[in-house]
């Protein structure tokens, strides 16, 4: 029977408990989870096993595609080019990428980027998901596109697209690839272990991903049904398959919203310098803009209401996305099967949680929102409300 390994501080054991009985009971495969405190890891542990035959354990250096989580990593390298005097977060998109400035994204600027909102959730052109790592391809018909809504009135959220997008303007204003800008800039520096893709010499150790099981109809939203819908549109071109991510093609790829690999020690390890509320990296001025409210109100794409700041999602009464979340100086984002990424700057606190067996969410799961429970409890929180996130 596989055990948790790794290291838990007294007060956490709660959730250590969790998640062993989430091993267990086959809720969980393989997993890691880390809990950060004022810059030091006061939880870090993993279990479990990393294929689905359990022929090969989860180590402690195990990594996995945490896919929506990297969108976390993809903003604060915005941020730091913010930091650095590179971007202007309040200036249009064209300054930097002129090709962009066409089809009505004249105005469009570098925060609708980081917010959901420049109405460029999907492709208007059919791609395949050869297409969509093929970058230069897939970002060029971005530029051309017009978009779907007018950019700054509301958040759709930009499942796949966001990376290109984000990432050709660092492209631009560093000379430097998201991928190679996020190695260089930030994960070397912050001693992280988190990659776009996957190195050849780091597959064997990258934990097969075990897909969600198939929707129910029933629970579907009617956009989700309804080929001329934003939802739609941008979900399903291209309809990615989970397994997709065990190719070749897409580890060699550099999917900024999609194929980050890492685990949780490295996910809390390069977002810590937004949860310290300063740097080397990160001024304070920088960290506040995350918390400057972009858009507020039903997400075109998901249905549900959504408060976005420049780069994350933020907590609020309204919310119904992160709704498990205390209020506060809280950014956080997760991706699709599960993993997640907290940033508590009112408690100093860093959550992050990546696995490998796949719920059936588009953003989080059941464990996701019950180790998050678990978590707060022992930080003295107690959340109401049950911690469960809809899927699409």
């Amino acid at each position: 029977m596989a055990k948790v390994q790794g290291t838990c501080d007294d007060r956490f054991r709660e959730v250590e408990k969790l998640f062993q009985s989430n091993l267990d009971e086959g809720k969980e495969l393989g997993a890691s989870i880390v809990i950060n405190i004022d810059g030091k890891d006061v939880v870090d542990i993993w279990g479990g096993h990393a294929n689905e035959d359990k022929s090969r354990p989860w180590e402690k250096d195990t990594i996995v595609n945490v896919f929506s989580t990297s969108k976390t990593v993809v903003s604060l390298a915005a941020l730091v080019c913010i930091e650095r005097g590179l971007l202007d977060p309040y200036e249009k998109v064209s300054k930097y990428w002129p090709e962009f400035g066409v089809n009505g994204k004249e105005n469009v600027e570098v925060r609708h980027l980081l917010s959901h909102s420049t109405g460029l959730s999907g492709w208007q052109e059919p791609v395949t998901s050869d297409d969509i790592c093929d970058l230069e391809k897939s970002t060029a018909l971005l530029a051309a596109q017009a978009p779907w809504w007018e950019p700054g009135t509301a958040s759709g959220y930009h499942s796949l697209t966001m990376g290109h997008l984000v990432g050709e303007v660092i492209r631009r204003v560093t000379g430097k690839s998201l991928k190679t800008f996020i190695n260089d800039e930030l994960a070397k520096p912050l001693d992280a272990d988190f990659q776009l893709g996957a190195k050849d010499d780091d597959v064997p150790r990258v934990a097969d991903l075990i897909p969600p099981p198939p929707m129910d109809p029933s629970a579907m939203m009617d956009s989700f049904k309804d080929p001329t819908s934003i939802t739609f549109r941008t979900f399903m071109n291209p309809m990615l398959d989970a397994t997709f991510a065990h190719s070749s093609t897409w580890r060699k790829a550099e999917i900024g919203a999609a194929n980050g690999h890492s685990n949780a020690r490295g996910v809390a390890h390069i977002l810590s310098p937004i949860t310290l509320g300063s740097s080397p990296l990160l001024s304070p001025r920088t960290i506040d803009l995350i918390f400057a409210e972009q858009t507020n109100g039903v997400d075109l794409v998901l249905g549900k209401k959504v408060r976005f700041g420049i780069g994350y999602g933020l907590t609020g009464k309204d919310t119904e996305v992160m709704d498990w979340l205390p209020e506060g100086r809280i950014a956080s984002w997760g991706g699709y099967g599960g993993s997640i990424a907290v940033m508590d700057l009112d408690r100093r606190v860093t959550i992050s949680y990546v696995m490998n067996k796949m719920g059936v969410a588009i953003m989080g799961n059941n464990r996701t929102g019950d180790y998050v429970k678990a978590i707060y409890k022992a930080l003295g929180v107690e959340l109401g409300r049950k911690p469960e996130l809809p899927a699409v």
